[in-house]
């Protein structure tokens, strides 16, 4: 069990950008190429994107890598990678086992330095909808059970609100998690080419700006096997809204050191928590 300074509030946060497919050998080879290049650093936060392991298949790939939660080896490499570089890892989002044989939870897994796993998210708001693009129509939830939690994972300062991908539209899940202390939230996504060069900046600015934390948002990029397109252009986030670090189009990393203390005084200098006078329940 790793033990943390609270009083350390000094971390590394990086992203690493993915073009996903539909094998995970190949998407865990790009995962150990990425990591054997990150900066080092005493406390380090990694994030990966939605379906990093597993992306843009045929019907039924997902389901057929599901993993039980904790278990299976998608996981235990996760396990051992941040157990090798000594970080801390959330691995975006991958299928595992739920209680129905047709439907899998799309699960965020949070991994400690001594592989141990802290927290786990299943995504809350399933992609149901229409887009102007290739693809037309999406119906996550016909393969995709719903989750039925929040999750904060404090860890020393570090106080980790996860969400996944389409959470993002709903302010009210980054309020709840702000109200429980959060001040890094993970957004692990696979935005539409669209829907990314529509609202991807403004939707994840609006959530620092609100929940006065740092935001990391790792995304897939490109063209996939089945031909859908996403946006790319991970980005990291202060609690004032300002962009730290974005990639690019192309597969890779982006790193930015901060001080948790931040969001602290820019909490005594606004106290938006203290003046806001409605509250979010998940329903």
């Amino acid at each position: 069990m790793i033990t943390l300074n609270p009083a350390q509030t000094k971390w590394q946060l990086s992203a690493i950008q993915f073009n996903s497919q539909p094998d995970p050998e190949s998407n865990l080879r790009f995962l150990r190429e990425q990591l054997a290049q990150l900066p080092r650093a005493l406390q380090h936060l990694v994030v990966l994107p939605e379906c990093f392991a597993v992306f843009g298949g045929a019907e039924g790939v997902q389901q057929r890598y599901q993993e039980p939660l904790g278990h299976g080896p998608i996981q235990q490499a996760c396990a051992a990678l941040a157990q090798q570089y000594q970080l801390y890892l959330v691995a975006g989002s991958l299928p595992t086992c739920t209680d129905e044989p047709t439907r899998f939870a799309a699960s965020s897994v949070f991994f400690a330095p001594d592989g141990q796993l802290l927290a786990d998210y299943q995504k809350l708001h399933l992609f149901d909808v229409s887009v102007n693009d290739s693809m037309g129509s999406y119906r996550e939830s016909l393969s995709t059970q719903p989750g039925k939690k929040l999750t904060l994972s404090e860890q020393g300062s570090l106080k980790l609100g996860m969400t996944i991908c389409y959470d993002v539209r709903f302010a009210g899940l980054t309020q709840a998690l702000a109200e429980q202390g959060m001040n890094v939230l993970s957004v692990p996504a696979a935005f539409t080419e669209v829907t990314g060069a529509a609202h991807w900046h403004t939707l994840l600015r609006a959530r620092a700006i609100e929940s006065q934390s740092f935001v990391v948002a790792p995304g897939q990029t490109g063209t996939h096997a089945n031909g859908r397109k996403t946006f790319g252009h991970s980005l990291i986030i202060s609690p004032w809204g300002e962009v730290l670090a974005e990639a690019g189009s192309a597969p890779g990393w982006i790193s930015v050191a901060v001080d948790l203390a931040d969001c602290q005084q820019l909490a005594v200098n606004m106290p938006v928590k203290q003046h806001n006078r409605f509250r979010s329940e998940l329903k």
